[in-house]
């Protein structure tokens, strides 16, 4: 079974539930879909827009 991995990059500084920022360029996991959606980056949940990041791919993705 092949589990599909979303991820991306800040495209501006995002603060963390735990109150720390992330700067830009920043890869964060990413669950959901739609105008907003769920950024984790070491356990912290980032309240993410569709603006505050691009979607990548995984580094050790074929296609990368």
């Amino acid at each position: 079974m092949i589990l599909s991995r979303r991820f991306g990059t800040l495209l501006v500084a995002v603060s963390g539930l735990s109150g720390a920022t992330y700067p830009v360029g920043t890869r964060v996991a990413i669950k959901g879909t739609g105008g907003s959606v769920d950024g984790f980056v070491g356990g912290d949940w980032l309240p993410l827009a569709w603006w505050e990041f691009a979607d990548t791919e995984p580094e050790d993705s074929p296609n990368s």
